[in-house]
């Protein structure tokens, strides 16, 4: 098994449930292709216990026989009854593990939401397996992964029923940083440079799976090409198996991705309802269940105006299908290596940027020196009314520090040094002041500008406070 990269903390974690006194409940989520499957595999070197894995779509029926066969591969009885409850599946289970020799008797349910189909009573026969049997002993960890985030919620960390309260250990994974990519890559042979990396990073985002299907030997284009545009190709298909893989009725989860492709700014959600036409706790429930699968993220308003939460489309992979290859009817098989260069990519590259400094916000911090401070992240944005002369405005990140000073955090992707124009640094100049008068603040506001390159020498640069460059987003946290 190959190299496991990062993941420091969620090691801590399962190695300090390996050494507890007690049977532990470990419930491990993230979004699908992060590699939460690979990180249990290689801490505990496939050295299971138990280990079974629910078949997406599959009846009860079906699910049961799978784990009939799982139990008797690992028991080594192959006289096992037909199991036709998971009552009795867990009771043969408990059967098995009463044999097991290991001090620490190790489970790995992985996909756990597929086996909870319709009817199975699936949940209310873990929580009595739980209740009436591990939680008696002090030799057991349990561990539930799924990639639909929304169900391991719902169904065990938010359960009111018998496990209430058992979880012991919540390990979100989260998807690489870019040294983390970086690490990997070069791992794999690959020879980019970190500018290189960093527009990897705006197609594919920090998901394992998809850095571990590109070929060194072909250039990141003809990857693109090879995988997304091709016909046949590993990743041509995946925008809609992501989805219904993850939800049901999952038109009603795209039809929102899709609107939130739209503006690069985010919506509000009086916007997503005028537009979409879900209300009240429909849509509620549906953003929370993108959310918590790290497709969208919700930004508060500065001042924390809940009720003017911006939505945005943070999935970089649905953000590069929806903007092209859903748009490329005939698969263009050498679409990228053609457009990639073109300006009407321009607006992408500078959406994804942004999503890409957002998804670094701690390398930010750091690179500003206010690691150890208190800080509240926000975006902002005003409407005008009506009567309202003012122009309308948005900054779609806000720093504020504990000791008053706020930065006007403003995102631009560019191949050479970006240079601020005259009418451009009067505009901002004309923002920072709307800024500061809706949020009645009389000093403290700065600029900072975070670019790959960097800005290029000139006299309307003086405005800018401070300036983050690729390195820093590149930079290992402690």
């Amino acid at each position: 098994m190959e190299k496991l990269i990062g993941r420091k903390r969620e090691l801590e974690d399962l190695s300090w449930a390996m050494q507890s006194q007690r049977s532990e409940f470990i419930i491990l989520y993230g979004r699908r292709r992060v590699g939460k499957t690979f990180l249990v595999r290689s801490f505990f070197k496939d050295c299971f216990s138990f280990h079974f894995v629910g078949a997406h779509k599959m009846k009860k029926e079906v699910q049961l026989e799978n784990f009939r066969e799982a139990l008797m591969s690992y028991s080594d009885n192959t006289d096992i009854d037909h199991i036709n409850s998971w009552h009795t599946a867990f009771k043969q289970l408990a059967k098995h593990l009463e044999t097991c020799k290991e001090k620490r008797k190790v489970v790995f349910f992985d996909e756990m939401p597929w086996m909870d189909t319709q009817g199975s009573e699936f949940v209310q026969e873990l929580e009595y397996f739980w209740a009436s049997w591990v939680q008696n002993r002090d030799d057991i960890v349990l561990i539930a992964c799924g990639s639909a985030t929304s169900w391991m919620k719902e169904k065990l960390e938010d359960n009111q029923g018998g496990l209430h309260n058992r979880i012991t250990h919540r390990i979100y994974l989260r998807p690489f940083f870019l040294s983390e990519c970086k690490e990997y890559l070069l791992q794999h042979g690959f020879e980019w440079d970190d500018y290189q990396i960093l527009q990897c990073y705006m197609i594919f985002g920090g998901i394992p799976y998809y850095l571990s299907l590109l070929r060194p030997y072909l250039s990141l284009p003809q990857n693109v090409d090879s995988l997304i545009f091709l016909r046949g190709g590993n990743l041509a298909d995946e925008f809609n198996e992501l989805y219904s893989a993850l939800f049901n009725k999952a038109d009603r989860y795209i039809n929102i991705v899709r609107l939130l492709s739209s503006k690069r700014e985010g919506f509000l959600r009086s916007e997503i309802e005028e537009n979409t036409g879900y209300k009240g706790g429909g849509l509620s429930k549906l953003l929370a269940n993108l959310e918590r699968c790290d497709f969208i993220t919700s930004y508060s308003q500065f001042g924390n105006k809940t009720k003017l939460t911006l939505y945005r489309l943070s999935d970089f992979y649905t953000l590069f299908f929806l903007r092209y290859v859903e748009r490329n009817r005939f698969r263009d098989e050498h679409y990228w290596q053609n457009h990639f260069t073109s300006r009407s990519v321009e607006a992408w590259e500078g959406f994804a940027f942004e999503e890409v400094c957002l998804h670094h916000l701690p390398h930010i911090k750091r690179g500003l020196g206010i690691s150890g401070m208190a800080t509240e992240s926000s975006a902002w944005r005003f409407v005008p009314k009506k009567d309202d002369n003012r122009k309308g405005a948005q900054i779609d990140l806000v720093i504020k520090r504990s000791d008053k000073i706020i930065h006007l955090v403003e995102m631009k992707f560019s191949e050479r040094p970006y240079t601020i124009t005259k009418d451009y640094e009067q505009r901002l100049q004309e923002r920072k002041n709307l800024f500061m008068d809706i949020a009645g603040i009389s000093r403290g506001a700065v600029h900072t500008f975070i670019t790959p390159i960097g800005l290029s020498k000139g006299k309307h640069t003086s405005l800018v406070h401070s300036q983050l460059i690729l390195k820093d987003l590149f930079a290992e946290l402690d």
